[in-house]
């Protein structure tokens, strides 16, 4: 019910006027006046009641009144009229019935009561009714009601000081709360102007209202009496203490912050007033404690710290700072200085609880700690106030463990932590020690210092024990532990507190930032950095000081709960600074955690190499010293696991304790949760867990998994069996931590791949050099890694894939081989993967997949080569359809094989190559066709398996007939790739780079199959180049139609030629060893012994090939713009080839020769229909093929060849119509060709007789000669003179060459067979076809008789004397025995005689040419004929001279009447001394007949002497008057010589008349008779000869007849020869001959001279008469009975002028 309700109003009457009378009966005796003061008060009473509606009101401006007969009661000084006045006034007072005046007046009377010690509680109860009912009371009147409250708080009483105390603070806090009501109820009006700042002056209190006034006032007071001094507004104080005050002050700051915090004049106070003050009463606790005890209000010059005050003051100073932090920004800062101060180990133990607790205090107001840390820290030249606490703190902590008992002092300085060795501490053992061990209660242990930990109080909140005591006086005495326990509940709150206010903010912002970016994406955010800067400078002004501490706690601890809040700590800050991306702190946070997880001193170089730049590092705090302080091996831990350290080198053994498996898990937790912030720690985290993981000897299985290993492995492996039970758990948290990197942003996913790939890489240097077990921890993270993370692989494929490239390069083989399982693990999955879009539709991905199964080619390990391989077969099979753009990189691992790389590895890649050529051809880009070419070149090429190399030349014959069978398709398709990439280079302004580019893409792919072949054609193995050569030519010959015609210059020049090039340089620089039959067991064929030798069989292939080429297709070819030049090089390869040493090669060039010879100039289109028969394959070629393809029968698809001619617009073999090609110059080129390697082939060598010399064979000189005629046939229009020299001069080296000895049985036939060799069979055709060209052809080509004449006679003469081949030794063949010459020279009497026989053949018909008369052919002919006749015996055989006999008579015979004819021009004058010479030297040889000759023989000889009389007589002789006189002499005088018989005394009697040619004697004097009896002169010439002969047989007569007598003479007794004697009887008859004709002749015909020679003859007739010989005797007679007619007178003839 409310005072001012009407029941209310009523009831307060009738209890006043109840009142009232009870007063005016107490009084009634003793003191009327008040008696009657109470009867006109109800008098009073009832009027009001009567006369006001607002009975309250009225009650209230009537008050004093009212209130006058209590206040008489009171001055009565009687406790029971007392009593009942003060309960009167407290009614009035409770329904607010009472004046500001009546206020006063009840304040007076109270003093009075007071000053007289009446009813002290009723007075207090009085007092605090009066001031919370209503606000009346103000300034002297509520100072005095203050002071009497104050007063009666000093009292002896107990219990009146309590109350007192009790309504001080209540009236201290109504003063206060009045002042915030009014506050609010001028909250709407105009604020006032406020106070000037800076106003010193303490008594302007004119701007406050009363309120405020009042307050202002009575907390001035309160600061002067704590201070010591008067009070100016509580008159009337007489005592106080500080405590109290201080108390005072500490609630009004505590409760009414905002007073202070919203007028100036408050907060003046509090920096001026409050802050000196309290720094004034620090100051005995801040100097060193000594002095003696003194009382507390008096000040001496050193106070001891006094408990009471030091910790009221840091209850003050704890509000302070709490509120108005931001007023007071400085004296905070001293503030909290001291409090660090306070912590410091020279104060008292209670100080340092108190002020740790006040510490404590701060530390769970994380927002206060920012500002700190905003004012102080972030200012440049402030005390860096947020570090420092936390710096003491840590200190603290570090001193509580290294201040002994003792009170030591000096070990402060030193204090024992990081240069501890650790062989100290491992000598310890885990034993020592135990005592304290196995206590069971929480607490710190370390270095020996054993500190419990109790529980202070709940998390977050500070509740102290020692701030709170506020009725000790005395400084009580602290348990072992508290400090100890508060500050570390202080550092938990701290980091609890400040982590999640960050995180907090953090998760504010981003969830700001998010919702910013969705409403407007674009723009920038308008972040305030401030934020952040604070948050880092936080981090790092208190993570030093942080980590000290908890490193150390965690060391020390021996409590699993605390171990666990530390750890969580220290996750949490490592997890917040990397969220602020402060790397440092992170990395030492997680260092600690990782260090903690480890076996003590455990050396791990990561960690210390971290720890460095921290350890060592000293933080000073004014003075302090922390430090970092790194495990010390001493706390009592169970142990519960040995195993092996991972180390290089082998060491001991290590103990894992169960806290380091629970630092373990926290590590991991910490990894799993806090993933995403690791960043580059990743390392540390992660090179722990390896170390542990091999410690308790955890091994990678499939996908990466670490099982536990099995107990072998490490002998040294202990593990109890709570751990046995964990490590599942650890394997799969181990597992579930990479799993859960599927979660993880992708920088942080980086950070873990680069950490795992740094770790992999110290495993790999640990394991260099040994082949211990290496640490496979990383690379099976890895690829678990890469597995979980598939759906974004592209993100971390590169290095992951470098990384474990490296790893499989490794020496270790355990370690490359994880590698190798890896990388393919990956490969493998990540191509079977379902991506998002999939693979087919992004290229990058998939090749971005395939690439590190290409860069593993370059590792050198043949099983790394192996399992990369073996991938490849299963990505073949599994996905070889889908590879699409994969291709190039699959085949480009296939074709990553050297030779240095083993038979089975070759062999593997091969079943990989050969999968792709049999099933995936179609299914592949066409552009990689051409890649699968060289693929499967590189095969051929490989040397370690000869039967692969076969294989793929077959592959490659396969390929060319997919190529052939697709090829529509295969065109259209690389047209349109063709296209694109023409584009892009156009884009890039570059030329598109192509192999063969300017041809046709689809005509390129057979360029490279061509090449490729190629390649093989020179590979130094016979086989391959054998089984390649015809692999090439077959798949021209066979596919070449389907190549455009400008493609064909490529093949050409590219491909053939480049290849004869190739071939013929090998060929020429091949070794001419022996090849030691290889194997042992497989001979070689003496045809194949030497690399040249099998070189040469590849030459010869490769031209065969190429001509037959040139050859099938010149139609083709001779469209092409350098077709002249083509056939050039042609002719130089043929030409090389045929001159090269080796007779294999050469005559085969000459083969290839006479092929492209045969070719038949190309008829126009009109004659044939169909073009492309034109370049049918001829039937030869085809059956060569048939019999050298790989097996297979040739395809022609004619239709085919059409479809691609429409499609390229072309026909693509005929020439336009009408246009005939020129050929002439090919066949000139031709025939120069075929003129140098005559030339050089039978040019003799210069050597001398010692020197090693080749001689070409004669099978290849015969097919050189052969050529000729078909090569005659095209030039023959052009044919010249000098041309036909320069044949000659071929044709007469070609048979002047020798034979070697060991071919000439094949050759030469045996001696007495006169047969001619082929070669000269040969040349002498060649000569042949010349002659019938001639024969039939023009005028002017008839001038080439003679030379040709020359030429026949130039072989006639080897019949005689062979020809010499340089200065070459050769035997005669008939002496040669086989075996001692090397050289053979022919048997040339055939040939010579064969060209005579030719010569006198080509004489009878040409004899009348003018060229043959003027040219002197016959005269040559005599020349040349005169050689044999001269010799005639001598010949080398006998048919020679008998031979040339009957040609010459037949010659003459043909040829003299020509010469008669042409007598007159002279041109015959130097003819017929060669005749005379001719026929002298026969008729009259030199030679001997040989003894052998039978008398048959010789006559037979004979009768062909007397042919060549005859011949004289039937065709010289009668035509004397035609021939010059010299040579009538000279035949006369040889007749003359040849009817005289010439004895020759070699023979014996019986054969004397046959040898003495007897019938040749006797028709040379019929001869002569014959024509010295010629009576009939027609002419003056014939009458010339008449006289020559007779003379001549005159002169003869004369001579035999002396001989005769002489020969009587000296004979005496004995009788002449018969031949002399028949001789002479023939003489004497033909004497008498003589004389006949004589006497017949007319006179005048006979000359003078003769009638003197017959009469001469007369005396030596007379002489002959004493001859014995009958038959002489008769002849004399004969002779001399005709001379009587010349006996007549003597006759003067004056007449005639003689006489």
């Amino acid at each position: 019910m409310s005072t001012s309700s009407p029941e209310a109003v009523k009831k307060l009457l009738e209890n006043m006027q109840a009142d009232l009378r009870s007063l005016s009966m107490e009084c009634k005796k003793k003191f009327p006046p008040v008696k009657e003061a109470a009867e006109s008060g109800i008098v009073k009473i009832k009027t009001i009641a009567a006369r006001n509606t607002d009975i309250l009101a009225a009650l209230k401006e009537n008050s004093s009144e009212v209130v006058q007969p209590f206040l008489m009661g009171c001055g009565t000084k009687e406790p029971k009229i007392t009593q009942l006045c003060l309960a009167a006034i407290q009614r009035l007072m409770s329904h607010e019935v009472v004046s500001e005046a009546a206020a006063g007046n009840i304040i007076n009377m109270l003093w009075q009561l007071m000053e007289n010690g009446l009813e002290e509680l009723k007075l207090l109860q009085t007092v605090l009714v009066l001031l919370t009912t209503n606000t009346i009371v103000h300034d002297e009147v509520l100072s005095k009601a203050i002071v009497l409250c104050f007063r009666l708080h000093f009292t002896k009483d107990n219990i009146t000081n309590n109350t007192a105390a009790a309504t001080v603070r209540q009236v201290v806090t109504v003063v206060f709360e009045r002042m915030v009501a009014e506050d609010d109820r001028f909250k709407g009006l105009a604020d006032e102007p406020p106070a000037v700042q800076g106003n010193s002056n303490r008594r302007s209190v004119s701007t406050l209202r009363p309120s405020a006034k009042d307050a202002y006032m009575l907390f001035q007071d309160l600061c002067q009496l704590v201070n010591a001094d008067a009070p100016y507004w509580l008159v009337g104080m007489t005592e106080m203490t500080r405590t109290f005050g201080l108390e005072l002050l500490e609630s009004v700051l505590n409760d009414f912050p905002e007073v202070f915090l919203q007028h100036q004049e408050f907060s003046f106070l509090l920096k001026e007033r409050v802050c000196p003050l309290v720094i004034k009463l620090f100051s005995p606790n801040i100097k060193f404690r000594q002095g003696s005890c003194s009382s507390a209000a008096s000040p001496v010059p050193v106070e001891k710290p006094y408990f009471p005050i030091c910790m009221r003051l840091l209850r003050v100073v704890s509000v302070l700072i709490k509120h108005f932090y931001s007023l007071l920004v400085t004296e905070c800062e001293i503030f909290l200085s001291l409090l660090v101060k306070f912590l410091d180990g020279e104060k008292p133990q209670w100080l340092r609880a108190v002020a740790v607790e006040s510490v404590h205090r701060l530390c769970v107001q994380p927002h206060l700690l920012r500002s700190f840390c905003q004012s102080y820290d972030m200012k440049q030249h402030s005390t860096k106030v947020f570090r420092d606490i936390v710096n003491a703190l840590g200190s603290f902590i570090q001193s509580l463990f290294i201040l002994p008992s003792t009170g030591n002092t000096s070990s402060t300085s030193t204090p024992p932590g990081v240069s501890a060795s650790g062989s100290q501490g491992s000598a310890q053992g885990p034993g020592a020690g135990a005592g304290g061990g196995l206590n069971t209660q929480a607490a710190f242990e370390y270095r020996g210092t054993w500190i419990p930990l109790m529980t202070v109080s709940v998390q977050g909140s500070a509740k102290a024990t020692y701030l709170e005591m506020l009725d000790k006086v005395e400084p009580p005495s602290i348990p072992e532990g508290y400090a100890m326990s508060v500050a570390f509940s202080a550092l938990l709150d701290l980091v609890r507190g400040i982590t999640m206010m960050i995180e907090r903010e953090l998760a504010k912002q981003e969830q700001e930032e998010a919702m910013r970016e969705e409403a407007e994406p674009v723009s920038s955010p308008p972040q305030e950095p401030m934020a952040h800067e604070v948050w880092e400078e936080m981090v790092n002004a208190c993570w030093c000081g942080l980590l000290a501490a908890l490193s150390l706690l965690l060391d020390a601890s021996t409590d699993e709960a605390a171990t666990e809040n530390i750890l969580k700590a220290e996750l949490c800050v490592a997890s917040l600074c990397g969220r602020l991306g402060l790397v440092t702190p992170r990395d030492a946070f997680i260092t600690a955690i990782c260090k903690a997880s480890l076996p003590p001193h455990y050396a791990l170089t990561i960690l210390s190499s971290n720890t460095t730049n921290l350890a060592n590092k000293v933080y000073s705090i004014q003075g302090q010293s922390v430090q970092m302080v790194s495990p010390s091996s001493e706390s009592h831990q169970q142990v519960v696991a040995v195993g092996q350290p991972l180390t290089a080198q082998p060491q001991g053994t290590v103990v894992l304790t169960a806290k380091n498996i629970q630092c373990m898990r926290t590590l991991l937790n910490l990894a799993h949760c806090h993933g995403v912030y690791l960043g580059t720690s990743w390392q540390l985290v992660l090179a722990t867990l390896q170390h542990l993981v091999w410690i308790l000897g955890l091994k990678p299985a499939v996908g990466g998994v670490l099982k536990p290993g099995r107990a072998v492995e490490g002998p040294s492996t202990v593990l109890t069996t709570a751990v046995m039970t964990d490590l599942p758990v650890i394997s799969n948290i181990l597992s579930r931590l990479f799993e859960s990197s599927q979660y993880l942003d992708d920088v942080s996913l980086h950070h873990l791949i680069n950490a795992l790939c740094s770790l992999s890489m110290e495993a790999m240097e640990m394991a260099y050099g040994n082949n211990k077990e290496p640490s496979l921890f990383a690379v099976a993270k890895l690829l678990e890694t890469g597995l979980v993370n598939m759906d974004r692989i592209e993100i971390l494929w590169r290095p992951l894939t470098a990384h474990l490239l490296e790893v499989c390069q490794h020496p270790n083989t355990r370690m490359r081989e994880w590698g190798a399982e890896a990388i393919t693990s990956l490969i493998k999955a990540g191509l079977s993967y379902k991506h998002e879009p999939p693979l087919s539709q992004n290229q990058r991905l998939q090749l971005l997949l395939l690439n590190p199964l290409k860069e593993l080619s370059n590792v050198l390990h043949a099983d790394i080569r192996q399992k990369q391989l073996e991938c490849v077969l299963q990505i073949l099979q599994n996905q070889g359809d889908s590879l699409g753009p994969g291709w190039p990189l699959v085949l480009g691992v296939i074709g990553a094989i050297r030779n240095d790389q083993g038979e089975s590895l070759i062999r593997t890649a091969f079943q990989c190559l050969q999968l792709v050529v049999t099933d995936f051809l179609p299914t592949m880009p066409c552009m990689c066709l051409q890649v699968v070419v060289d693929v499967a070149g590189s095969f051929g090429l490989q040397n370690q398996e000869l039967n692969i190399s076969l294989t793929s030349i077959g592959l490659l014959w396969n390929i060319s007939d997919y190529f052939f069978q697709r090829g529509e398709a295969i065109t259209e398709e690389l047209e349109k790739e063709e296209a694109v990439l023409l584009k892009q280079a156009q884009d890039k302004g570059e030329p598109l780079n192509r192999p063969f580019h300017p041809a046709p893409p689809f005509d390129c792919l057979w360029l490279c199959l061509y090449a490729k072949l190629g390649e093989l054609c020179v590979d130094p193995r016979p086989a391959v180049r054998k089984s390649a050569g015809q692999t090439m030519f077959s798949t021209i010959a066979a596919h070449g139609t389907l190549l455009q015609p400008p493609t064909w210059n490529i093949v050409v020049w590219k491909v053939l030629f480049h290849l004869l090039n190739c071939v013929r340089k090998s060929s020429t620089t091949a070794d001419k060893e022996k090849i030691e039959s290889g194997g042992g067991n497989i001979l070689i064929h003496h045809s194949r012994d030497t690399a040249e030798k099998q070189w040469a069989e590849t030459w010869v292939l490769t031209l065969a090939g190429v001509a037959r080429i040139f050859n099938t297709r010149r139609y083709l070819l001779q469209q092409l713009g350098d077709f002249f030049k083509a056939w050039e090089v042609l002719l130089d390869h043929i030409q090389s080839a045929a001159l090269s040493k080796n007779n294999e090669v050469s005559l085969a060039a000459l083969k290839s020769f006479q092929e492209i010879l045969q070719l038949v100039t190309p008829i126009k289109d009109t004659d044939k229909p169909d073009g492309l028969a034109a370049m049918d394959v001829s039937s030869v070629l085809m059956e060569s093929l048939q019999g050298s393809g790989p097996g297979r029968p040739l395809i022609r698809s004619d239709s085919l060849a059409e479809r691609l001619a429409q499609r390229y617009g072309v026909q693509p073999s005929l020439p336009p119509p009408g246009e005939e090609i020129d050929d002439s110059a090919l066949w000139w080129s031709a025939w120069n060709t075929w003129y140098r390697v005559g030339t050089e082939c039978t040019r003799p060598p210069s050597g001398g007789p010692d020197k090693l010399v080749f001689v070409p064979s004669q099978p290849f000189l015969t097919a050189l000669i052969q050529i000729f005629p078909a090569l005659y046939q095209h030039i023959a229009g052009g044919f010249s003179m000098e041309d036909l020299k320069k044949l000659g001069v071929i044709l007469y080296g070609a048979v002047s060459v020798p034979i070697s000895s060991d071919s000439s049985p094949f050759i030469l036939p045996s001696y007495t067979e006169a047969v001619l060799t082929s070669l000269q069979e040969a040349v002498l055709t060649a000569l042949d076809v010349l002659q019938k060209a001639i024969c039939v052809g023009s005028e002017n080509l008839q001038v080439m008789y003679p030379a040709i004449f020359e030429q026949l006679l130039l072989f006639v003469e080897f019949s005689c004397k062979p020809p010499q081949y340089g200065k070459m030794e050769t035997k005669h063949v008939a002496n040669a025995k086989y075996n001692q010459a090397e050289w053979v020279a022919l048997n040339y009497v055939p040939f010579a005689e064969r060209s005579l026989e030719v010569l006198v053949d080509l004489y009878h018909k040409t004899a009348c040419h003018k060229a043959v008369i003027t040219e002197k052919v016959l005269q040559n002919i005599i020349k040349t004929v005169r050689i044999p006749l001269g010799l005639k015996y001598a010949c080398p055989a006998e048919s020679t001279w008998k031979l040339a006999v009957s040609s010459l008579l037949k010659v003459l015979s043909i040829g003299l009447p020509v010469a008669r004819q042409q007598a007159s021009s002279g041109k015959f004058d130097t003819m017929w001394p060669e005749l005379a010479n001719a026929f002298e030297d026969f008729l009259f040889t030199k030679s001997t007949p040989p003894d052998n000759l039978s008398i048959q023989e010789f006559q037979r000889n004979e009768a062909v002497d007397v042919e060549v009389v005859q011949l004289i007589s039937t065709e010289i002789l009668p035509f004397a008057n035609f021939i010059p006189k010299e040579f009538v002499g000279r035949i006369m005088s040889m007749l003359n010589r040849g009817s005289i018989h010439s004895q020759s005394s070699s023979f014996t009697e019986a054969e004397m008349d046959i040898r003495m040619r007897e019938e040749f004697s006797k028709v040379c004097f019929e001869t002569l008779l014959q024509f010295s009896f010629s009576n009939k002169v027609s002419t003056p010439q014939e009458g010339y000869i008449s006289r020559m002969a007779l003379s001549v047989l005159l002169q003869r007569a004369q001579d035999v007849l002396r001989r005769f007598v002489e020969d009587e003479r000296l004979s005496g007794r004995c009788p002449l020869p018969r031949q002399q004697v028949t001789e002479i009887i023939f003489v004497l008859k033909a004497i008498s001959t003589l004389m006949d004709s004589l006497k017949k002749t007319q006179p005048e015909n006979v000359d003078g001279n003769v009638w003197a020679q017959v009469i001469a003859l007369y005396p030596t007739l007379v002489e002959c008469i004493t001859c014995s010989s009958p038959e002489v005797s008769s002849a004399l007679r004969d002779a001399l009975g005709p001379f009587k007619d010349f006996m007549q007178p003597p006759v003067s003839k004056v007449q005639n002028g003689e006489s």
